[in-house]
């Protein structure tokens, strides 16, 4: 009977392991053993017969002294700097407006600044590159008749152009974790700030902002790992952006090894560089979180 007992949340749980092992430990175990892995291909095309063999560092060697890899890794760290902290007050204005006993409509507002999160990242990109291209674009157009002359696909404006459409999309996405925070926020809380003499600011600042923190460290984390894997909004903007090229990001450096040059074992070995980069940049960003709250 015990026996039994042990073992039926297994049983119960054993779908979900084979899925989870499948789709995510495989195809990880199988991304570091091909990142240590060189193939030699006799032929054009392989025909005289391919060949792998053990490469050690070699392929990691390769992608860190490629100078487009490194120039890539350090644009999107610039971003990072850039958009997450503005995304994230943005995020926090919005859902204290939002749920502040003022705000009319909130619900119509929630739905309508989540909506961009349910359009995918080519379709968003390809949306705004209307709005980025000259000829097309009523911005740039009225602008023009303002005599101010923007080029939102030059080379020192497209990350930024890049980053107005990330933070389009997920602005409402995280909005919404932050709302789920202020929800669970007891109504005594609000009560006795109002009985010592809070106003709207004076609640925000000083009740709800601290009660909000896991929210805010919690969509700032994904900020920081989505920020590492940019890569629909590069490739559909590289069509009309010639200061976009194949090594625009990590994410878009690594598709083009493997599936422009054929090389799988730098392309493998680019994408463990970057997935070690998200976990140790998400890593240090909690750690110094945690010794702030200490």
């Amino acid at each position: 009977m015990r026996g039994a007992q042990r073992r039926a949340p297994w049983i119960l749980l054993s779908p979900f392991l084979v899925l989870f092992a499948l789709t995510f430990l495989l195809p990880v175990v199988y991304a570091v053993g091909q990142s240590f892995t060189a193939v030699d291909r006799r032929g054009l095309f392989g025909e005289g017969g391919i060949t792998s063999s053990f490469a050690g560092f070699d392929n990691y060697a390769r992608a860190l002294d490629d100078p487009t890899f490194v120039a890539s890794i350090g644009r999107v760290l610039l971003f990072g700097v850039v958009q997450v902290p503005v995304m994230i007050v943005l995020v926090t204005v919005l859902a204290l407006l939002l749920e502040s006993a003022s705000a009319r409509w909130p619900g119509f507002f929630r739905a309508a600044y989540f909506l961009p999160y349910g359009i995918p990242g080519v379709i968003a990109s390809i949306l705004w590159s209307f709005l980025y291209l000259p000829g097309f674009s009523p911005i740039v157009a009225g602008l023009g008749k303002l005599g101010i002359t923007v080029d939102f696909l030059g080379e020192g404006t497209v990350l930024w152009s890049i980053a107005n459409i990330v933070t389009w999309s997920y602005a409402g996405y995280n909005m919404l974790i932050v709302i789920a925070q202020l929800k669970s926020i007891p109504g005594e809380v609000y009560e006795a700030a109002k009985m010592d003499g809070a106003g709207p600011f004076r609640l925000a600042w000083s009740v709800q902002l601290p009660l909000i923190r896991p929210a805010l460290v919690l969509a700032t984390v994904f900020s920081i790992i989505g920020t590492l894997q940019l890569f629909a909004e590069p490739q559909v903007l590289r069509t009309v952006s010639p200061a976009i090229d194949a090594s625009y990001t990590p994410n878009f450096a690594a598709f083009t090894s493997a599936f422009t040059y054929n090389d799988l074992g730098v392309a493998a070995a680019q994408a463990v560089l970057i997935a070690v980069a998200a976990f140790v940049l998400s890593f240090v960003f909690l750690r110094v979180v945690s010794r702030r709250d200490s």
